[in-house]
């Protein structure tokens, strides 16, 4: 037997109704701050993702999908959306079109993680980005929706931190101090660790090894070394947040898995999906745009796991949906009205209902099964002495009650189930 691949699932149709659910939830919060749905391809070219993420970054180092087209032409499964978001941005003119591009995307990702509870190696991100202003207000703003959208969902074991950045050049002087608190320390660091000394020293601070923390406790911490302007914006997302009532904390060692992150950064976590706590994360990454080939537009942004979020949902139980239901069950007790029965059927569905009927052949009983097993509102009885008078026989389902109508007066049938 064929399985589904190692890390991948089958989303079936009884899981479906929590991600219809949470999909609503998402759009109407997006659509309430006036962003846009923006739909991009599975795969680009490599490149987009090594410019756009970092060589050195874990996602381009070990975890993409990457592939030679038939052309020769290497591609890559999105690991991640903004690169490919700030690519149709700079592709489409779209700065060109409106001064700010305010976007967002439900899409399948891809990374050949070690796949665990909530991490999976297809899985499922939401997030936006707002493209083309420096304003702190957006970087708010981006917490403040994501937020929203975990207390729609019932949430209530969540955790915001935040932490600045920076701009570049107050980061390259900070690495510069970091590299040197670490250096005498370097025979100590963790293999890991010591690649990142060259590659991508803040990482280090992401580091889950006990040696390395023990080293880090006492590290030089960025927010220490800021210049005015980023403590400036800092400020102004701080109070932004406090004003709209989001508890926060300031995490001086949170930096992010990506190199184009710049002044905000932010992460919101839960208790209630074990290890893999991180429900979204993002920040500003006002360089990107221009490393992409385009202008120099600033922009920010997040993204969140739909895996774990449905995984904290469940932990918490903070919602329950009531069970799909289907409007109308035909139920045809002479075999050979089954063509009737299924015309009738298709006259109703065009007029909004949600009806099945036996394909099977089954006996009436065994359909009566199907039809309470369905969760169906009502029956509809096709055959019999009823029919040969004329008539259907509608069943309520819930108190019990039938009443018969004229088989060629679909429209009280349909005016009948609609009323209850």
């Amino acid at each position: 037997m064929i399985k589904a691949v190692t890390g991948t699932r089958d989303i079936l149709p009884t899981d479906i109704p929590k991600w219809k659910y949470l999909e609503s939830i998402i759009k109407s919060v997006f659509t309430l701050y006036n962003y846009k749905e923006i739909r991009t391809p599975v795969f680009e070219e490599t490149s987009l993702f090594a410019r756009g993420i970092g060589e050195a970054t874990d996602i381009v180092s070990k975890e993409m999908y990457t592939f030679l087209d038939r052309s020769g032409e290497s591609l890559t499964l999105r690991p991640e959306m903004t690169a490919g978001v700030v690519r149709a941005f700079i592709e489409h003119s779209l700065d060109k079109k409106q001064n700010l591009s305010k976007l967002y995307y439900v899409s399948p990702m891809f990374r050949q993680e070690r796949p665990q509870a909530g991490r999976l190696r297809q899985f499922h991100q939401f997030g936006a980005e707002a493209i083309g202003s420096y304003d702190p207000l957006l970087d708010a703003e981006m917490i403040i929706m994501a937020y929203e959208i975990f207390k729609a969902l019932g949430l209530k074991n969540l955790l915001v931190k935040i932490n600045s950045l920076g701009v570049p050049a107050s980061r390259e002087d900070y690495k510069k101090k970091l590299a040197e608190y670490l250096q005498p320390y370097f025979d100590k660091l963790s293999n890991e660790s010591k690649k990142r000394f060259e590659t991508n020293i803040l990482r280090i601070f992401d580091s889950k090894e006990a040696e390395d923390q023990k080293i880090m406790k006492d590290a030089p911490l960025l927010i220490d070394h800021l210049d005015d302007e980023s403590l400036s914006h800092f400020a102004k997302v701080k109070q932004v947040l406090t004003s709209a009532q989001i508890p926060f904390e300031i995490d001086a060692m949170l930096v992010r898995g990506l190199d184009y992150y710049t002044n905000t950064t932010f992460e919101i976590v839960s208790g209630s999906v074990g290890s893999q706590s991180a429900l979204c994360g993002g920040g500003r990454y006002n360089g990107l745009v221009k490393e992409l080939g385009g202008d120099d537009v600033p922009g920010v942004g997040f993204a969140a796991g739909m895996e774990r979020i449905l995984l904290a949902c469940e932990n918490e139980k903070s919602f329950s949906l009531n069970d799909e239901t289907v409007d109308l069950y035909l139920v045809v007790i002479e075999k050979e009205l089954g063509n009737y029965a299924y015309q009738t059927a298709v006259e109703l569905r065009r007029k909004g209902l949600i009806v099945d009927m036996d394909y099977l052949g089954r006996s009436v009983k065994a359909q009566m099964r199907e039809a309470n097993k369905l969760n169906t509102g009502f029956v509809l009885f096709i055959g019999g002495e009823e029919y040969a008078k004329g008539e259907l026989v509608l069943k309520n389902m819930k108190d019990g009650n039938q009443k018969s109508f004229p088989k060629d007066d679909l429209e009280k049938i349909f005016s009948s189930i609609k009323e209850n």
